[in-house]
């Protein structure tokens, strides 16, 4: 499958060139145009209970399917939320976690279901107790908010983390949840709050904009005339 990230930047597209046969699954509501080859079709990958799952981890219950399947085509997609598009390759022997809403589309061989973490992560990392999980074979897209930035984590080394600006990392790469500054008071009137701190070898995955942090900056703006 050939494939190409156009508008590199805030307002990122992706494109792909299917051949007959080929098809890509992606975010419900990803499709931005389609050569008249292509069919798109709403699907409940791995039944319903992976469906109430990956909707508790914050992604969408449906995929959208879309297939050449009268001759070659394009297929454009793109995310909901101005920010960053990236690709990971996964070979069947790694896999990643993703944060909500951080699947845009991957080729058919790659799963997207729910992972259980332990409940202090859940309660505290911002991601809930019901995790994003990407495994098998081939080729994931990734959307972030804002910029996608990758750090290399060398072995046995420590490296910290805002929660909101996490985006992606290998489900091999331990971390734990905890304060940023030393007492809790300094925590959060540092801004900060909670961090997540990784213990390497790894690398992660970034964003540039914190969500929550840019809606409470719109919240005043919100019904002014």
């Amino acid at each position: 499958m050939e494939y190409e990230i156009l508008y590199r930047g805030s307002f990122p597209m992706v494109k792909v060139n299917l051949i007959k046969g080929e098809e890509i699954k992606a975010e419900s509501g990803a499709m931005v145009a389609m050569s008249s080859t292509i069919d798109v079709e709403g699907k409940l990958e791995g039944g319903l209970f992976k469906g109430i799952g990956r909707k508790l981890s914050g992604e969408k219950f449906f995929f959208q399917t879309l297939k050449a399947n009268r001759g070659n085509g394009e297929v454009y997609f793109t995310t909901s939320a101005p920010g960053g598009i990236i690709t990971l390759e996964l070979d069947g022997t790694n896999e990643y976690i993703l944060q909500k809403d951080g699947f845009l589309a991957s080729t058919p061989d790659v799963n997207i279901d729910s992972k259980v973490q332990n409940l202090a992560k859940g309660i505290f990392s911002g991601e809930g107790l019901f995790i994003l999980r990407a495994s098998g074979n081939g080729t994931l897209f990734i959307s972030s908010f804002g910029e996608i930035h990758a750090i290399d984590i060398p072995a046995g080394e420590e490296y910290i983390v805002d929660n909101q600006h996490l985006v992606a990392w290998p489900s091999n790469v331990d971390y734990n949840v905890e304060k940023a500054a030393s007492g809790w008071i300094s925590s959060f009137t540092s801004g900060e709050g909670l961090v997540c701190r990784f213990t390497g070898p790894g690398k992660i995955y970034i964003q540039t904009r914190n969500p929550s942090a840019f809606g409470g900056w719109l919240r005043p703006y919100i019904g002014q005339r």
